[in-house]
């Protein structure tokens, strides 16, 4: 069989259905066209690599000749990666959601040859789908103004749900307290987290709440933190041999995960981890473990060659779900040996019952075993070490290594402030090679962000690339925010220059091309920093037309497109004294305020950003030779307040706005504490810095 179109995709997901009997197409103008020219109706199947149903689905229908030639007949089929395409996915999603009453992956959607959707769902088995392709197609012979009638309510009713909110009331300190207390309510205090099954790892939320707590004092905020953060650490959902989270929870236990593993959860979970091992010292033992080894799996599981990161592990071993990651007791004896056998599996809740399919369990930490005695910590490293390396020996599930912006974004900018803080701790730390390891960790950081940067084409960010090569899909706004936040992160980590014009000229295009339309208009007139009406469409004004131009202001799996966008904005403003770059973040801050009273759960990010300028944020620069290890700066990046910056380095360094003009007072080291533009008096001690930032 020849392979299809598919076969020469950036995308490992299309690439996958490269060998189907299905003539696939990617989306684009030549599917449209070809549909038009046909007459027929689109197919539209969007899912992603790391998707257990998708694959499912795939075997069962995509591969089967019969299925094949019936789709080939009938329909254009057009194969969609949402993660290269987050735009058609998002307005796809919408009309399923809107038709159905719920959405997912596979989304199976069939459309004009125009796009426009009329019948949209998600897994299908073949049965059901044969049937289904068969009975679209005699709508379309026998009742296409029915069908058509269909496709044009579902695109007016579209044009209605996804345009950008307005401008709104400021988003304040009330509503911010508030939304943690609503929080508060929902949090289950048996189990951790918010709601039932299956049961999401809430990052974002945490990363709010630390950063209310550290604001306020609220001690109910960092309880809900501690505990979240101790269960998930604790259950099947964390790798306990080898670091990282899956997906979420098929229970409320965080037992038994649905078992891919995310860039983006893995990236926002460290960032979560960092900031409660630097907010709360005494959870060291177990939330300091959890931070390095989350990023352990970063640099070793999803790191390319490239500098970039994968985008994803797959739930599937050889189309078996957690085949790579379940034991029985059994399994643990002939890996261990009888004694360390019965001893894992009562460590980590091993029983001839089993917690998953098949007799099998997997891993949870079900006995204490952070801050244990020496002897007993040895042992439990030996064994995992050795389980580690049995389980290596197991077919693995597979990688798509394709590297999208907002994700890898979103990696640099945990992993910089994971290096920041670990770099505070180092001078203290029994390891002597830590500070040279670090220093190679820095590196690895700012080559991926220089990959990042080489998504700029033409002055316009691309979403996706794989193999060193910049993909032709255009970056949407959570690329350019979190793309942006990464280049402001780096800055700070290494503090060099060449990184804040980048984020500077990701943050332009934004307001310029993704503000609602007033903002742009004003744009093109010459107004200077746009988006203060607040609102923004998910894709360029010049990018490709859809049936409907997205625009969601909810934080979901990742953060937001408008939430990320004012996150960078923040920070940039607060690195470079641009007061303008703020004031376009409070107002699109201002057109999620009114989703706050009974919505927390899906506007974390949005807060977590909120807290950062009811903060101040406050911006700290220490002049000194020693940018790594001088006191005040670890002192500096130890205490800093929610949401700051923090520089260092000589003074007047080029591209440093925040050293520019600041010299060492007495030849000592001195730092600069100021807030919302208004600086204290330079301090050259410990204690007079922790002063300022307490």
């Amino acid at each position: 069989m020849t392979a299809n179109r598919l076969a020469h995709s950036l995308s490992p997901y299309l690439r996958a259905h490269a060998d189907n009997p299905v003539d696939w197409w990617e989306w684009g103008e030549e599917a449209l066209a070809e549909a038009r020219r046909r007459d027929v109706p689109l197919l539209v199947s969007i899912g992603y690599s790391a998707c257990h149903w998708c694959h499912v689905m795939a075997h069962e229908s995509f591969e089967d000749p019969t299925v094949g030639r019936l789709l080939n007949e009938q329909l254009v089929p057009v194969k969609v990666d949402r993660e290269e395409r987050p735009d058609v996915d998002a307005v796809y999603m919408t009309a399923t959601q809107a038709m159905t009453g719920q959405g997912g992956w596979p989304m199976t959607v069939f459309a004009t040859p125009e796009g426009a959707p009329f019948f949209c769902g998600t897994y299908y088995p073949k049965p059901q789908f044969v049937r289904l392709v068969q009975s679209v197609a005699a709508a379309w012979r026998d009742q296409r103004a029915e069908v058509l009638r269909q496709g044009a309510v579902v695109v007016e009713a579209l044009s209605r749900v996804t345009g950008p909110a307005g401008p709104g009331a400021p988003l304040t300190g009330e509503l911010l307290a508030d939304a943690a207390t609503q929080l508060v309510a929902e949090h289950d205090e048996i189990n951790g987290g918010f709601g039932d099954s299956p049961k999401f790892p809430p990052h974002m939320n945490l990363l709010f709440l630390l950063r209310h707590h550290e604001r306020t004092g609220d001690p109910r905020a960092l309880e809900v933190v501690r505990h979240t953060c101790e269960q998930m650490a604790r259950g099947g959902i964390y790798d306990q041999l080898a670091g990282g989270f899956a997906r979420y929870s098929v229970d409320a236990t965080w037992t038994v995960p649905h078992f891919e593993k995310m860039l983006y959860d893995n990236a926002l979970l460290l960032r979560a981890y960092t900031h409660l091992w630097r907010t709360d010292p005494d959870q060291a033992g177990l939330v300091g473990r959890v931070a390095r080894e989350t990023a352990g799996f970063l640099f070793r599981d999803l790191l390319l060659p490239e500098g970039g990161f994968a985008s994803a592990l797959d739930a599937d071993t050889d189309g078996v779900e957690g085949a790579t990651y379940v034991w029985t007791p059994g399994q643990l004896r002939e890996a261990l040996g009888e004694d360390d056998g019965a001893w894992a599996a009562d460590l980590f809740g091993v029983t001839e019952a089993g917690t998953f399919e098949h007799g099998a369990s997997v891993l949870r930490l079900a006995r204490d075993i952070d801050g244990a005695d020496p002897e007993l910590a040895q042992r439990w490293e030996r064994v995992r070490e050795r389980l580690a390396q049995a389980r290596a020996a197991r077919p693995q599930p597979a990688r798509d290594d394709k590297v999208v912006a907002a994700w890898n974004g979103l990696a640099v900018t945990a992993l910089a402030e994971h290096l920041a803080f670990t770099r505070t701790i180092a001078a203290d730390s029994p390891d002597p090679d830590l500070p040279d390891r670090l220093e190679r960790l820095t590196g690895t950081v700012r080559r991926a962000a220089e990959l990042l940067a080489r998504h700029l084409v033409d002055g316009r960010l691309r979403r996706v690339s794989r193999d060193g090569v910049v993909g032709e899909p255009a970056g949407v706004l959570d690329d350019y925010g979190c793309v942006a936040e990464a280049f402001c992160a780096v800055h700070q980590l290494t503090g060099e220059g060449r990184w804040l014009p980048l984020a500077g000229q990701l943050l332009d295009t934004a307001l310029a091309r993704f503000a609602r339309s007033a903002a742009s208009e004003r744009s093109r007139e010459g107004d200077g920093v746009m988006g203060s009406t607040g609102g923004f469409h998910d894709t360029a004004d010049d990018a490709e037309q859809l049936v409907a131009r997205p625009a969601d202001p909810t934080d979901n799996a990742t953060p937001s497109g408008l939430s990320s966008l004012a996150g960078a904005l923040t920070s940039y403003a607060a690195l470079t004294g641009q007061t303008a770059y703020r004031e376009a973040a409070e107002a699109a801050l201002a057109t999620v305020a009114p989703l706050l009273p009974g919505h927390a759960r899906f506007t974390g990010y949005a807060c977590a950003v909120g807290e950062a300028l009811q903060s101040g944020p406050y911006e700290i620069a220490v002049v000194t030779g020693d940018p790594v290890g001088d006191p005040l700066v670890r002192t500096a990046r130890r205490l800093a307040p929610p949401g700051a910056v923090v520089v260092a380095g000589a003074p007047d360094q080029p591209g440093v706005p925040l050293l520019a003009g600041r010299q060492e007072i007495g030849g000592a080291a001195t730092a600069y504490v100021c807030r919302g533009f208004v600086c204290d008096r330079p301090v050259t001690s410990e204690r007079e810095l922790a002063t300022q930032l307490r």
